[in-house]
């Protein structure tokens, strides 16, 4: 398997698991404590490095189920003006975006990665990327983000990722098997399944990403809101990277990282 590096930061075999802070410039946020206005970016930048975060995932555009859509031009200012904040901080920073004219903004700043939800399907987009410099995360997509219902089908829309990747000279590349209810076809059983088969997504070689932060399947399961699903995420982050996800994303970071440390400790049981 091969490591990913990212900025400065070397995400797989051999290296300890990496979190990856959420930080969304998007008010229609599914979980409002994820969002932070460009006044306060900085702070919680700060916060979430200090707590133990590796990368910064900055995205101004909510993408959970029913969220309304925005347009792209308003994406790309709301981007511009929450990393005009970090520019000079030194922080490694991924881009969450699907949308080659956002990313040229964002290129206007000190970038490191490109956390694609579509899975590269844009060829511009990703070609961008590479010439850049960027690593690239991408998520499973045949036509639309998430849309892969199963372990079999997330396994060929990975595949597609690698090679799209491929095409476009992106080498630095992480996978997303992208659990969470994408599309209306996917139920909180397609996500289960992809938690329980998550080693199986070694299989490309490449580190893989646990994004499961406070997503609906956990609250379809304790019926809790997305404000109070922080046990039940760390739960199955933690089972995550014992099934081999090399990096989190996660709202939480402080916790993330105890249990990170927690687990860690438990492996030198004799």
């Amino acid at each position: 398997m091969r490591i990913c590096t990212v900025g400065d930061v070397r995400v797989g075999p051999g290296e300890p698991p990496r979190l990856m802070a959420v930080l969304n410039g998007s008010p229609e946020s599914f979980y409002r404590g994820s969002f932070f206005s460009p006044d306060r970016v900085r702070e919680a930048a700060d916060r979430f490095i200090d707590e133990g975060a590796a990368i910064l995932d900055l995205g101004a555009r909510s993408t959970a189920p029913e969220s309304p859509p925005i347009p792209v031009r308003e994406e790309a200012a709301r981007m511009d003006a929450l990393l005009a904040e970090l520019d000079g901080s030194g922080y490694v920073v991924s881009v969450d975006t699907m949308h080659a004219e956002v990313l040229e903004t964002c290129l206007r700043h000190d970038i490191h990665m490109l956390n694609d939800i579509n899975g590269f399907r844009d060829p511009v987009l990703v070609r961008r990327a590479a010439e850049a410099g960027l690593a690239g995360c991408g998520m499973a997509a045949f036509e639309a983000p998430g849309d892969p219902l199963g372990v079999e089908e997330t396994m060929e829309a990975l595949a597609l990722v690698v090679l799209r990747a491929e095409k476009a000279g992106l080498s630095e590349l992480i996978l997303d098997p992208g659990i969470g209810l994408w599309t209306r076809e996917r139920t909180v059983e397609h996500d289960w399944d992809l938690c329980c088969a998550f080693d199986r997504f070694s299989r490309f070689g490449r580190p893989l990403l646990a994004a499961v932060s406070r997503k609906t399947f956990l609250g379809r399961l304790t019926g809790r809101s997305p404000e109070n699903r922080l046990a039940a995420s760390l739960s199955v982050a933690g089972s995550l990277v014992a099934r081999g996800a090399h990096l989190v994303r996660t709202h939480d970071v402080a916790e993330t990282a105890d249990l990170l440390r927690v687990q860690a400790r438990l492996k030198e049981c004799p």
